[in-house]
């Protein structure tokens, strides 16, 4: 597979969501408890990112590594997941999974995070890792459906400020060995 920079970003621009996770944390000396509560927006959340260069490049090089994936019909790419191995703790993060929204309720992301656990398994790792924001409820749902669960919280990984800026990074998990 090679990137197609702008199929990608055609693929991936950004979401709309109905509903977010409203992330509550609570800590003192004896308990920290981090809890994630579905709540319905009057408004959808949108959110919409423009493509980036460097990302294309670095994008690129994990490509090359031989563990990303491309969904077609015939030649057109209507699925991507691109993905690299971290070694040290044997995870294959999986940085872009996008699903043309032609085509989406048809099984062809379950299919594609199916194979992509087949890689993974063939490179070694014990775990898949995706990373999407707790306003991304669409993603997380569909994450759930093909065996993830939410396996860590960040309330600073995208700035100083995300817990009142309204975005907190979610990571979900896929066991695979």
């Amino acid at each position: 597979m090679k990137l197609d920079s702008a199929r990608l970003h055609e693929l991936g621009a950004g979401y709309t969501s109905s509903a977010v996770y409203h992330v509550d944390k609570s800590e003192d000396d004896t308990q920290t408890t981090i809890s994630l509560h579905l709540q319905e927006l009057e408004n959808p959340y949108k959110k919409h990112w423009l493509p980036d260069e460097v990302m294309d490049a670095r994008y690129t090089k994990m490509i090359e590594q031989g563990l990303s994936l491309g969904a077609y019909d015939g030649n057109r790419m209507v699925g991507i997941a691109i993905a690299e191995k971290q070694a040290w703790n044997r995870t294959l993060w999986i940085w872009e999974f996008h699903i043309d929204s032609a085509y989406q309720k048809r099984g062809i992301g379950r299919q594609l995070m199916d194979q992509m656990a087949q890689v993974g398994r063939a490179a070694g790792c014990r775990v898949m890792v995706c990373e999407t924001q707790n306003t991304n409820v669409p993603a997380i749902r569909f994450y759930r459906a093909v065996g993830f669960e939410v396996g860590a919280v960040d309330l600073s990984y995208y700035s100083n400020k995300d817990t009142t800026d309204f975005e907190i990074a979610v990571f979900m998990k896929r066991f695979i060995e």
